[in-house]
């Protein structure tokens, strides 16, 4: 969760209220205190809050919340486009959008500029996920002329980054300075990269990996340029509005900035409100007697407001385009809560009275564990997600791309997918204590994941391993009867099959009433030595989950 650091002195001026009301008032707009100081305090803010990025963002919500200002916030807007953009096709299959606006006679100190790095960075982790979906370029607009352009260049084209002395290749930047070697996975693919420069090739931005050392904002900018690329428009909309309506509580007139696309133009930035209807039956969930005059007043203090007038005995809601959070009724209800302040809330005890108890499942999973302890197994723990190497390569089965629910751009490769099986973890457990004694006898209790169509399938799942010397099929077999018999009372039937981690005509597959519940067998002496374990292996798992409901 990210977090913001507020300082004190700050926040009673942009409030207006003394320190001690606005910490008390912090956790009912849903930021949560990490850390305070003599003159600061630490709160991390939820990141579908943007808009709580800065301080100017927090104190608009609290100056709400208090009373002091409420409604739509006023933004200090500027008429006509000021500068335009001229869109290159070229940009299209490597990031086709550019957005911007341009901030006039503002004056920031140091702080201000730090939380305004701070928010950049803080949107390009969240909703800009890593700069791959949005970037953001903050630029001295003195230091350049319009119109600007957004096309691409070759990897040998040079200029002068941020925090450099000297002009470096766009390649060069990439594989030498942090930001390239940190974000230039993004476009690294592509033949021509993305740049922005002005009517006199001066360039302002290589993105989404770094600005130019040209256009570096200080505390003394007083005209700022805000570009924003990315490859999905509504999100680039988004952040340029939480830009804008932080730089306009900043002092800074915000003006906005023709984007011209090939056969069409858009205007930057779009700060429109949109209208979302909120009935007025829903507002039972919160378990308040409160009538339309008071609901209205509940949306103004978190910075909405309303259209006069019922629709089928709706309220129709307008919401800032900042507001990013909120996408559906339910939201409007939460706004109304916070309006109304949480604290004046009282708790009551439920009129029904109920017992919670464990799920039956669970019960069924002890008793497995149980039975597999008393028959001399010890039971290991692995992690739910694995490696593509141990689940799948090692053991010799293909993934079925289409089951399999394999983790996006995964940072790890030991957390890159949700295991289907047991057994491989198992194994890897042997291959990591092949010095200790045999024989060793593990099993594992855990969820198997696999994909059903459109939905995603958890089963629970119990696996167990046996190594030693003469380890074999029929031992395996001894130890699944007596698992099933003293859970379920059932005894089970086997079909041979040729299945990896298995060898070849040692193995079947698990059927209960015709139905496949798992597999056994003698591990194949090639997955044995994948894992350079070099004693035979014997090995079952049985879905624990079709059975529970036999």
């Amino acid at each position: 969760m990210p977090v913001v650091t507020l300082q004190h002195r700050r926040l009673e001026r942009l409030v207006g209220k003394s320190i001690d009301e606005i910490l008390a008032m912090l956790p009912y707009i849903a930021l949560d205190i990490e850390e305070e100081g003599n003159d600061y305090v630490k709160v991390e803010y939820n990141p579908n809050r943007p808009d709580f990025s800065t301080d100017y963002g927090i104190a608009r919500a609290l100056r709400g919340i208090m009373g002091i200002e409420v409604g739509l916030p006023r933004l200090n807007l500027v008429g006509s486009s000021v500068a335009t953009f001229n869109v290159d096709a070229s940009v299209d299959s490597i990031r086709p959008y550019v957005l911007a606006l341009v901030a006039f006679d503002g004056r920031m100190d140091d702080e201000d500029l730090r939380q305004l790095i701070s928010m950049q960075e803080d949107l390009h982790m969240g909703i800009g996920r890593k700069r791959r979906k949005v970037s953001i370029g903050l630029h001295d607009y003195d230091k350049v002329n319009g119109p600007f352009y957004y096309t691409t260049e070759s990897k040998d084209f040079k200029f002068i980054p941020l925090n450099s002395a000297r002009e470096m290749s766009m390649q060069e930047i990439l594989a030498s300075t942090d930001v390239g070697k940190a974000y230039g996975h993004i476009i690294k693919e592509h033949a021509r990269y993305p740049i922005i420069k002005d009517a006199k090739d001066n360039v302002l931005s290589f993105p989404p990996i770094v600005n130019a050392e040209l256009t570096r904002v200080t505390e003394h900018t007083k005209n700022m340029l805000v570009e924003v690329t990315a490859t999905d428009l509504n999100t680039a909309k988004d952040v340029l509005a939480v830009i804008a309506v932080t730089l306009s509580d900043m002092g800074f007139k915000v003006a906005s900035v023709s984007i011209n696309y090939d056969g069409y133009t858009i205007t930057t930035p779009e700060m429109s409100y949109r209208r979302m209807s909120l009935p007025m039956d829903r507002l039972s969930l919160l378990g308040l007697d409160i009538d339309r005059k008071e609901v209205i007043e509940c949306l103004r203090r978190s910075r909405l407001d309303v259209e006069a007038g019922e629709v089928d005995g709706n309220i129709e809601c307008l919401v800032p385009r900042y507001r990013v959070d909120i996408i559906h009724w339910i939201d409007l209800v939460e706004e109304v809560a916070i309006g109304y302040n949480i604290s004046r809330f009282e708790p009551r005890y439920p009129r029904l009275k109920a017992m919670g108890s464990r799920h039956r499942m669970l019960k069924v999973l002890d008793d497995a564990r149980s039975v597999m302890v008393g028959l001399g197994m010890l039971e290991v723990m692995n992690f739910n997600l694995v490696s593509m190497l141990i689940q799948y390569e090692m053991v010799g089965r293909r993934r079925d791309s289409n089951a399999a629910l394999v983790v996006e751009e995964s940072k790890s490769k030991e957390h890159e997918v949700l295991r289907d099986s047991l057994v491989p973890s198992l194994l890897a457990v042997l291959s990591r204590n092949v010095h200790e004694p045999y024989p060793q006898r593990l099993f594992e209790v855990g969820k198997v994941f696999s994909r059903d169509g459109d939905s995603i399938r958890e089963e629970w799942s119990v696996a167990a391993v046996i190594a030693h010397s003469s380890a074999n099929y029929t031992e395996a077999r001894s130890y699944l009867q007596a698992l099933l018999y003293t859970l379920f009372g059932i005894d089970v039937d086997t079909e041979p099959v040729d299945e990896p981690p298995y060898e070849s005509g040692k193995a079947a597959e698990i059927l209960f009433k015709d139905k496949r519940i798992g597999s056994i067998g003698e591990v194949s002496s090639s997955v044995l030595s994948n894992f350079r374990i070099r004693v035979p292996v014997s090995a079952f798992e049985v879905i624990i989950s079709r059975l529970y409901s036999k």
